[in-house]
């Protein structure tokens, strides 16, 4: 992602007095607002259906089409974007924080070239797991809103409260599992974004500008359902420490119960939601990202 500045129009030369990380920040923080709002409901269909206790349904298999059924019956329409608060306040200052250390990473080590693979995949993984260990308190504060088990009036009472509670344990409980699901998912995400968007574009010397975001999108499609898939396991461990921290001190004791309740299904529960909402948000995030760095006369 070369620093280079382009004539871009009155939003580049309104920006042009700010930091190029700092651009990147506000980008990445606007793209994230955008598709927390649109694919919360996601978000929460998935944390129920990880929720679930094998009592909860007996044998019967509950889908995510039965979960939101239940959550608008129960909790009116409303209810589905349930840890909207938290989701907000995570998501911001969290996918700002990725695309801001993203390309601050890529200016100091690539100096302009395109990515390889590998560093693809290194750049992703770095860049997420700064974010998510400084997102950490407000994730698992997101995961109990969702839940429904838990009645905190707000984020600081809730914050105050697992504090209070648990210690600093409990604000970063789940981390390294957390880390396990994200870390991976931005870095393959990333590698095969690149890596697609470059064979896409491969040969194409001008490519119409409506048809870039297209083509980002599209690309941001196919990245986020691999990424998904493969880190799919680590997302219900994160869940279930975040929900039971008390009872899973390591990821050991989450993987066995797990297993033990749910057989290997349970490591893939919630994986049709979540798949559909980190895809889909993943290539809205991506191509609102680039469309707007565009726009403040940088290159990406």
């Amino acid at each position: 992602m070369g620093l280079l500045y382009e004539e871009a129009g009155p939003a580049a030369a309104a920006g042009s007095q700010l930091h190029p990380v700092i651009k990147a920040f506000l980008c990445g923080s606007i793209s994230g607002t955008c598709c927390t709002l649109l694919f919360q409901p996601l978000d929460l269909i998935k944390t129920r259906l990880q929720a679930l206790q094998p009592s909860d349904h007996g044998s019967r298999r509950v889908g995510m089409v039965a979960v939101l059924l239940r959550v608008v019956r129960t909790e009116s329409l409303l209810g589905l974007w349930k840890g909207m608060s938290p989701s907000i306040v995570r998501c911001v200052p969290g996918v700002g924080i990725y695309f801001g250390t993203l390309h601050s990473l890529k200016q100091h080590f690539l100096r302009g070239r395109p990515p390889t693979a590998l560093e693809s995949l290194m750049l992703g993984v770095g860049s997420r797991s700064v974010a998510g260990v400084c997102t950490s308190p407000l994730t698992v504060v997101k995961t109990r809103f969702e839940s429904g088990r838990y009645g905190y009036e707000s984020i600081c009472t809730a914050l105050r409260s697992i504090y209070h509670n648990e210690g600093h344990r409990g604000l970063f409980s789940g981390l390294t599992a957390t880390l396990l699901r994200d870390a991976p998912f931005s870095g393959i995400y990333l590698m095969f974004y690149s890596q697609t968007k470059g064979i896409v574009l491969h040969g194409t010397d001008q490519l119409d500008a409506a048809f870039v975001p297209a083509v980002n999108f599209s690309c941001g499609i196919f990245a986020g359902i691999l990424a998904s898939l493969v880190t799919q396991p680590a997302d219900v461990i994160k869940t279930h420490m975040q929900l039971s921290p008390g009872r899973f001190q390591w990821i050991g004791q989450a993987v066995a119960f797990i297993f033990k309740d749910h057989g290997l299904r349970g490591f893939f529960q919630g994986s049709v939601p979540r798949a559909l909402r980190r895809t889909l948000m993943a290539a809205m995030a991506w191509t609102v990202y680039e469309e707007m760095m565009a726009k403040m006369g940088l290159k990406c």
